[in-house]
């Protein structure tokens, strides 16, 4: 069994030390948080001890660090846990700045800790399965993607102004999946955002609706649409086009019961946001740390979160320029 530190107990946080508590690979023996009470509450919860990040990294039976913090300090978290000689699970996005998580990339290399990149989305059975049938040539050649991603309602404007923005805060996961189920470097990206559900947004300075366009080298073109707020649930869909026909990875309800009648036939609502669509990827991905800790490559590393980055700054620089930008 591996100890594990977890800085961060909000809401992601949570998330991670009750999948750390299932596993049985993985014990959660220090919880990290500038506010006592969460970082108490959730300690006591699953029997771990309240501590300074420093201690943490002190004790030589920590094996592994999950950086579950503010944005803003998931670069620094992390270095200083690789430092210490920690396998490091770092939630995306890996930095707010590009140019800062380049810069770093080869220190943390040199280092010789590896990094698991949480887009927890590609832990999710349904797109895994999707990519291995797409890799696997099933459909012959793929030629375009598309990928939904539509939230149920808007996060709270608080939150809107420390998030980023919409293309490094939610488009990322996106940026991510498209990156894997492409197969190749994307070269160019187009953008365009607006503000059509919460003028609130607006004046923080973000969007909330955007639609992106990605193109590879060899001319395979992804179409990524983004809002927050659908009006019907939580919209996670893609869809591959390929030489010989189609992949479609669809919706998850609530359950398969479906209601037929002299209406007509209506199913189940989707399934409520991420904490209850993505799940089972939370802990399958979880999972996968036990395995990086045991020395497993990681399926996703710092070199992904510093794609994913650059694509999310290239469509918020086109979206501001209304032009295309060439990577």
């Amino acid at each position: 069994m591996f100890d594990v530190a977890l800085v961060g107990a909000g809401r992601i946080g949570r998330i991670h030390a009750a999948n750390v508590a299932a596993n049985p690979r993985l014990r959660l023996a220090y919880v990290v948080d500038p506010m006592a009470d969460a970082a108490a509450a959730l300690a006591a919860e699953h029997g771990a001890q309240v501590s300074t990040l420093d201690q943490a990294l002190a004790d030589p039976a920590v094996r592994g660090v999950i950086v579950a913090s503010s944005t803003d300090t998931h670069l620094d978290f992390s270095m200083a846990a690789a430092r210490a000689g920690k396998a490091v699970f770092c939630e995306k996005p890996l930095d707010q700045d590009l140019a800062r998580a380049r810069a770093a990339e080869q220190d943390f290399a040199a280092l010789g800790v590896p990094m698991l990149l949480a887009f927890n989305r590609r832990f999710d059975v349904n797109f895994a399965t999707l990519q291995a049938r797409l890799a696997g040539g099933e459909m012959g050649a793929l030629e375009t993607l598309h990928i939904i991603s539509h939230d149920p309602a808007p996060p709270p404007v608080d939150y809107v102004k420390v998030s980023g923005g919409i293309f490094k805060d939610m488009v990322i996961h996106d940026f991510d999946m498209a990156r894997w189920l492409l197969g190749e470097d994307v070269t160019e990206v187009f953008a365009a955002s607006a503000v059509l559900i919460d003028p609130a947004i607006g004046a923080a300075g973000d969007a909330d609706t955007a639609k992106t366009i990605l193109r590879t080298a060899s001319g395979r073109l992804c179409v990524i649409s983004s809002s927050r707020r659908s009006g019907y649930g939580y919209d996670q869909r893609i869809e591959a086009y390929c030489a010989n026909g189609m992949l479609r990875a669809q919706n998850q309800l609530e359950s398969t019961v479906e209601r037929w009648g002299e209406g007509g036939a209506s199913a189940d609502r989707f399934q409520n946001f991420f904490l209850d669509r993505y799940a089972v990827a939370y802990a399958r991905e979880i999972a996968h740390f036990a395995d990086v800790i045991d020395g497993a490559a990681p399926l996703i590393g710092y070199r992904d979160g510093v794609a994913a980055l650059a694509l999310a700054e290239a469509a918020a620089q086109s979206a501001r320029d209304g032009a295309v930008v060439r990577l």
